[in-house]
């Protein structure tokens, strides 16, 4: 004996519905309602193994199939899966108020100069906040003169004495030549400097005073020698005091390079 299920004949306003295909539902509703009258109406008929029941069994399975299908069919179009996204991360407008106070809080903490610019910092994304005094480059570098000087600006192969006083984000003072009692000497265009001071201090002029805010691509390779973190901006107060010719002298087979 084979089992099948035979298909009785309902009605709902103008339209029809049977066990295999269904069509067209003014609402969701009245289309979860006429499943479950076709559900209650469904039966299971028997049928004898002749040649020809079977090859009628075999049409009506076929038929069923198909119904079964369009069915499927019907019901994705009613009911369309909704499509799937990523994700994302909504910033809470708050958040940023939140940083910066924080930001704020630990440079008072560490009693970092006056206009010191704030970072506010979510992971590796930071963004700086400066008055409007300060000077923003294509290189990503940020600069302030506090004063500026007189004279020429320091070229290749010249020689730069300067003091300079170094930050991280939060205030926090990571060097200072003043406490070492002694002014830095450094030849321009050596690449004795890290990348964004030496851009910085190429602009000044003897006797100027600048704020420099290097971001990380313009900082030094990080390491156990150096005082830089890894993604983090630092800021130096630099004063110029003058800028010196430099000259190779030879002597015997002695060769070195004098500047004054």
């Amino acid at each position: 004996m084979l089992i099948t299920c035979s298909t009785p004949s309902l009605t709902s306003s103008a339209h029809s519905l049977s066990c295999g295909a269904f069509s067209g539902y003014a609402t969701s509703r009245a289309f979860i309602t006429q499943i479950k009258q076709v559900q209650r109406h469904c039966s299971c008929q028997s049928f004898n193994h002749s040649s020809k029941d079977n090859s009628y069994i075999s049409l009506s399975n076929e038929n069923s199939r198909r119904k079964i299908l369009l069915f499927f069919l019907s019901t994705t179009a009613l009911f369309p899966t909704r499509r799937s996204s990523a994700k994302t991360k909504n910033k809470n407008p708050y958040d940023e108020r939140r940083l910066l106070e924080q930001n704020k809080r630990r440079q008072k903490e560490n009693n970092a100069p006056d206009d010191f610019p704030s970072f506010v910092r979510e992971g590796f994304e930071v963004k700086v906040i400066t008055p409007e005094s300060y000077v923003k480059r294509d290189s990503g570098l940020i600069y302030w003169d506090i004063e500026v000087g007189n004279g020429d600006c320091p070229k290749d192969g010249q020689q730069v004495i300067f003091h300079y006083v170094g930050y991280n984000e939060s205030g926090r003072r990571i060097d200072s030549t003043y406490l070492q009692g002694s002014p830095a000497r450094i030849r321009v265009g050596t690449n004795a400097l890290v990348p964004g001071f030496e851009e910085g201090i190429r602009g000044m002029r003897p006797g100027g005073k600048r704020r420099i805010i290097i971001p990380p691509e313009l900082g030094p390779p990080v390491g156990p020698s150096t005082f830089f973190s890894s993604k983090q901006f630092e800021v130096f107060d630099v004063e110029l005091l003058s800028v010196q010719d430099c000259q190779r002298r030879t002597i015997g087979f002695y060769s070195d390079i004098v500047c004054s």
